[in-house]
């Protein structure tokens, strides 16, 4: 039996179907912990094709977990999907194409897992772009048992799986007194002296982080009118490192900066996390190699390497078990993602094409994993060297 050739013909006979969904859900984005329509229509979807489905997921009404078991013992394979939109923009990111990458690859491994033994998984993770359904999946232990876990994203060309950065997204609330601005000005505690005594203090800092880091900030309160002294004003902040352990004393720090600047203004502060904080992405090397064979098979030659695309929520899955988080060229122009060209050409032919190519090429690695022990072997001792290096 040619199981490659079978998890081919599989995907291309369900290809107008995976088609269909992937314009539907586009046309209907939603935003994270709201994605309704989407995760309905993919459980029907995995359903349709002998999985069966738990919903919701810890709590999380529009995340699932689609599982098909062989008779046979084998690896467990994950594949994991994003259907969550941005706000204002819909599906400038490609979500729409990524659900229907891991369905895609599910439906044509499930066509020889019965012959070759195994385990088949579908993650549904709403939320990526703000509170990643990964973390608590990851974190509850619901990939420990996962041999490997794969997705795609769709981009503007073909880019090995690399790195992303620890992530905490923090928010500082002052609280002051109000008082009219020109009346009684002493009478008041201007909070947004605090936020932008906080601003100053992180741009200071700077100077004396890594050219890794990443810190940026918006000011989502800053008060109501000019001749009222603002009571209450917040800020938030995106603060990034390469791993986990340096963006914890990183975001301490910053912490301290916002207490000094609270102090100075003789505000009370209030600090939460706004977002949900991810780890960094360890991408699993042999995994990636095997997926990039399969890319070069497919017929792909342009295959550049990976680079740091931000923060992730596949970062906290890689740091449970093997993963790789590759790009895929759905589009013909150079458009960045979040961008109205990306959303708008990521909904026509050539996007479609993409994605099934990327469907193709996922199922086509798991099954280099489920019939080849050795390589499989390899892909654990890394894991392993890795952990032990963290």
């Amino acid at each position: 039996m040619d199981f490659k050739q079978t998890i081919q013909k599989t995907i291309e006979q369900h290809a107008p179907r995976f088609k269909d969904i992937s314009l539907y859900i586009g046309a209907n984005p939603e935003l994270g912990n709201e994605e309704f329509l989407a995760s309905a229509r993919l459980k029907e979807e995995l359903v349709f094709h002998g999985f069966e489905v738990q919903s919701p997921v810890l709590g999380i009404e529009t995340a699932f977990i689609a599982t098909y078991k062989a008779a046979k013992p084998g690896p467990v394979v994950a594949f994991l999907a994003e259907y969550d939109a941005l706000k204002g923009l819909g599906h400038a990111c490609g979500h729409h194409l990524i659900c229907m990458m891991s369905t895609g690859a599910a439906v044509g491994l499930k066509s020889i897992i019965d012959e070759t033994g195994g385990e088949v998984r579908v993650y549904g993770t709403p939320a990526e772009e703000t509170r990643g359904a990964k973390v608590p999946m990851a974190a509850a232990g619901l990939f420990d048992d996962c041999d490997i876990a794969l997705m795609t994203h769709p981009y503007d060309r073909y880019e090995k799986s690399g790195k992303s950065l620890a992530i905490d997204a923090v928010q500082f609330e002052f609280f002051g007194q109000s008082a009219h601005a020109a009346a009684s000005p002493h009478e008041g505690i201007n909070a947004l002296d605090a936020v932008i005594q906080t601003f100053n203090g992180i741009n200071a800092f700077r100077q004396q982080v890594k050219s890794t880091v990443r810190i940026h900030g918006i000011i989502n309160q800053g008060g109501q009118a000019a001749n009222i002294i603002p009571d209450y004003a917040s800020a938030q902040f995106y603060v990034r490192a390469a791993t986990r352990q340096e963006l914890n004393s990183l975001t301490r720090r910053v912490i301290q900066i916002a207490e000094g600047a609270a102090l100075q203004a003789g505000c009370r502060l209030e600090t939460s996390n706004y977002e949900t904080s991810y780890d960094e992405m360890v991408t699993s090397r042999v995994l990636s190699d095997a997926f990039t064979a399969n890319l070069v098979q497919a017929g792909i030659s342009h295959i550049t390497e990976g680079e740091d695309h931000g923060s992730m929520d596949i970062g906290n899955v890689s740091l449970h078990c093997p993963a790789i988080h590759p790009y895929i060229q759905v589009i013909d122009e150079k458009h960045a993602l979040h961008t109205p060209e990306f959303r708008d050409l990521a909904m026509q032919d050539r996007a479609m094409e993409g994605m099934l190519l990327a469907a193709r090429t996922l199922a086509w690695t798991a099954c280099d994993v489920i019939t080849n022990p050795e390589l499989l072997a390899q892909i654990k001792k890394e894991f392993a060297l890795l952990n032990n290096e963290r």
